[in-house]
Parts: structure tokens; C-alpha cells; sequence
């Protein structure tokens, strides 16, 4: 038997010793993969600082110093595992598996910062391709202003100046917009001429945004349109629910918020412009939506109460008037009997008293005489569990005979003024406090 534990920790030593090996040849190979991924990384910054400049590449140079500065643990725990020092081999695993570690974070690292600044190269190198489609497509969106003001002459009449505001300044912003635009990449053409690369960027970004926002100015008339027509086609909808409801509506209990919503509702419809006469249909359709849902709101609250009517108000006064009935006695039954009231029962109480304030709040409102109801039954259930509770305390340690001052000494409560359940107990136990049991019975 001793010969096998034997053999099996010997397996296990040589498997271990393998995997440490494999550890520290996987240490090994990732520092001087990662080393030279430093080394060529700085070449290409260096490159990149000449055609880019300072600002471009600052991201770059700064990730690739934390590198460095990470890096050099790494160099010194292997110079750590190579010493004269003697080291356990969990010491080597240690350092090894971090070794590793601060390679693959140096990787990551140059990884997320090369692929920005190849982006930035591509976009210096690229910037005559793209300041050429620029300033193309300010001339074709240029080219589009005159039949976007035609539509907007043509919007006038069929809607109305307020709905019309929305888009009736979009043609001059968009002239404005690709003026700006030709004017900022000639700006960034200059620079690059003058290898003033960094600004030459900004320039050609900010012209590339000014053509951005015209187009979609410009395209912002064509989709008024269509969302116009829209609004319009919903309009018609609506109005039309809208009768059917007010039908529905007069067949509901005629409460007085059902009323109002009804002739909000009318308001509204009549409001409405008749045909030919220009109109926003998006304000319109926004408030007839309002009143239409104001109304069915309405109508569901009206139905509801009438299936499930409001509880009168002295309805919830008796029950209110119950609740304050057990809060009192309770309230004397623990005062009275403070020595034997435990936790529980005088919890009851507290919660029915905290939420007994809160009945009267709520029982002028019909919306939430109902909550008044049930919170009244609500504090008249925890009075009457915190009277139970504290019934069930004295009747647990009430004695069984007066005693007396001398009397019985065997009970929990007992000590040299009585008995266990001595019926001075409660009185005493409220003058402990003060300090006086000592003054009482010297």
C-alpha cells in the first residue's frame, strides 16, 4: 500500500513540474513577443508623429509608456526567477502566471491605440479622396435647394405658418451650412499643403459635419411631407373614434368627470379646421389625442366605481371608530402591565397608531376612500393582535397566588423583594429606570 501512495505522488510531482515548465516557457516566449511588439509599436509612432503631428498621436504615446512602465515588472520578475536566489516552485509559478499576464494587457493595449491611430493615418492619407466627395456633394445638395424652397411654397398652402415653422427656415441654414462647408475644406487643403496636419484634420472633419447636417436639413422638408400626411391620414382616424366614444360615453354613469372630459372632447373636434383651410395636423392630432384618452380614462373610472361602488364615508368611520376602540384598549392594557409586555404586542400597537394617521387623510377623496377603508381594518387588526399578545404575556407570567414580599422564590422574575411572578413585579419593573429599587427596598 505504501509503494502505491508512493508511485501516486511521484505521477503528481512530475505532472506538476511539467506544467511549471510549460508555465515558464509560456512566461518566456510572451516577454519577448511583447517586447518587440513595443519596439515596432515606437517606430510606427515615430512615423506617425511626423505625417500626423503631436495631437493625433497623443493617445497612442501615452499607452505606449504605461506599456513600458508595466513592463518593466515584468522584466523584473523574470530577472527574479533567474538570480541566485533560490525560489520555491510556488514562488516561480507565481511570478510566471504574472508575467503573463502584464504581456496580454500590454497586447490588448497596443492593440486598442494602433487601431486608432491606423484609422488616423488612413484618414491623413485618404483626406484629397475625401475633401474632393466634400465639396461633390455640397454641389449636389447646392443643386437641390431650389426645388426644396418649391415645396415648402407649395406646403403653404395646405398647412398652416405655425405647422409650417418647423422646416420654413431649413433652405437658407442649409445654403449656410454648405457655404461654411467649401470654405472649411479649402481651409484644411491649405493646411495640409503647409503639412499643418492636425488642423488640417479638424477642418476636414468639420466640413464633413457641415455637409452632413445640410443634407439632412435639406431632406427634413420631404420627410415634413410625409410625416404631414401622416399626422393627417391618424387625424381622420381619430376623429372618428373619437364620435364613437363620446356615444359610448353617454351611456356611461354620468359622473361629473365624465361630463367634463365629454365636452373637452367636443371642444376639441370643433376646433378642428374644416377642408381647404390650412392647419397643423400634428398639434391638432396631439390634442384630440389628449382629450380622447382624458375621455375614455374617464368613462373606464366611472364604470368601475359603479360595479364596485365607493365606500360611504361613515362606513369608514365605524370602521375607524372600531380600530380606535382596540387601539385604546390595548393601549391601557400594556400600560398597565408594563412589566410583563413583550416586543411583539407593543410593536402591534405601534404600527396601528403610525398608520391610524393616516386614515383621516384619506377619506374625503372618493379616489382613495376605498384605501381608507382597508387601512382602517387594517389598524383595527394589528390593535386587536397587540391586545391578544399582551394578554398572552400576563397570562404567562401572572403568578399564581399573591405571594408576598417574602413569598415564593423559585420564578424567572425572582429575586429578594418576591417571588417569580410577584404582582409587584410590573411596578417595580417601571421604577427600575429611575434607579430607585434600591432607596424602595433598603
Amino acid at each position: 500500500m505504501a509503494g502505491f501512495w508512493g508511485r501516486r505522488k511521484r505521477e503528481a510531482d512530475e505532472q506538476q513540474a511539467a506544467e511549471d515548465a510549460s508555465l515558464a516557457r509560456r512566461a518566456q516566449a510572451a516577454l519577448v513577443a511583447t517586447d518587440e511588439r513595443i519596439r515596432s509599436t515606437a517606430d510606427e509612432v515615430a512615423f506617425a508623429v511626423a505625417e500626423l503631428g503631436e495631437g493625433p498621436t497623443a493617445d497612442i504615446r501615452a499607452g505606449l509608456e504605461a506599456v513600458r512602465t508595466h513592463m518593466a515588472e515584468a522584466f523584473q520578475l523574470h530577472q527574479l526567477n533567474h538570480d541566485d536566489i533560490p525560489d520555491t516552485p510556488e514562488e516561480l509559478r507565481t511570478r510566471n502566471a504574472r508575467i503573463i499576464q502584464l504581456c496580454e494587457w500590454a497586447e490588448d493595449v497596443l492593440d486598442e491605440r494602433t487601431e486608432k491611430l491606423k484609422a488616423a493615418i488612413d484618414k491623413v492619407r485618404q483626406a484629397p479622396q475625401i475633401l474632393e466627395r466634400v465639396v461633390s456633394e455640397a454641389d449636389d445638395l447646392r443643386a437641390r435647394i431650389p426645388a426644396t424652397r418649391a415645396t415648402i411654397e407649395r406646403l403653404a398652402s395646405r398647412y398652416s405658418t405655425g405647422a409650417l415653422q418647423r422646416v420654413a427656415t431649413n433652405p437658407d441654414e442649409a445654403e449656410q451650412l454648405l457655404d461654411f462647408a467649401v470654405h472649411t475644406a479649402d481651409v484644411s487643403r491649405r493646411r495640409r499643403e503647409a503639412r499643418r496636419t492636425e488642423e488640417a484634420l479638424v477642418a476636414l472633419e468639420t466640413a464633413t459635419e457641415a455637409v452632413r447636417r445640410a443634407r439632412t436639413i435639406i431632406e427634413g422638408v420631404e420627410d415634413f411631407e410625409i410625416e404631414a400626411m401622416r399626422a393627417q391620414s391618424t387625424l381622420a382616424d381619430v376623429v372618428a373614434d373619437s364620435r364613437a366614444d363620446l356615444v359610448d360615453a353617454r351611456t356611461a354613469p354620468q359622473r361629473p368627470e365624465v361630463t367634463a372630459a365629454m365636452a373637452a372632447l367636443e371642444r376639441a373636434l370643433a376646433a378642428l379646421p374644416g377642408p381647404g383651410t390650412p392647419s397643423d395636423p400634428f398639434e391638432e392630432l396631439g390634442k384630440l389625442r389628449e382629450a380622447n384618452a382624458a375621455l375614455e380614462a374617464a368613462v373606464s373610472k366611472a364604470r368601475e366605481r359603479a360595479a364596485r361602488p365607493v365606500p360611504s364615508v361613515e362606513h369608514v368611520r365605524h370602521e375607524l371608530d372600531s380600530a380606535d376602540r382596540t387601539i385604546g384598549v390595548a393601549n391601557s392594557l400594556i400600560s398597565g402591565h408594563r412589566g410583563y409586555i413583550g416586543a411583539d404586542a407593543r410593536t402591534r400597537l405601534a404600527e396601528a397608531q403610525r398608520l391610524r394617521l393616516d386614515v383621516d387623510r384619506l377619506i374625503p377623496s372618493e379616489d382613495t376612500r376605498e384605501e381608507a377603508l382597508l387601512l382602517a381594518r387594517r389598524v383595527g387588526q394589528l390593535a386587536q393582535e397587540a391586545l391578544q399578545l399582551a394578554q398572552r404575556d400576563i397570562d404567562q407570567d401572572r403568578p399564581d397566588d399573591w405571594g408576598g414580599w417574602g413569598g415564593r422564590g423559585g420564578g424567572r422574575r425572582g429575586g429578594g423583594f418576591g417571588g417569580g411572578g410577584d404582582i409587584l413585579g410590573p411596578v417595580v419593573g417601571g421604577l427600575l429606570l429611575g434607579g430607585l429599587i434600591g432607596d424602595i427596598f433598603d
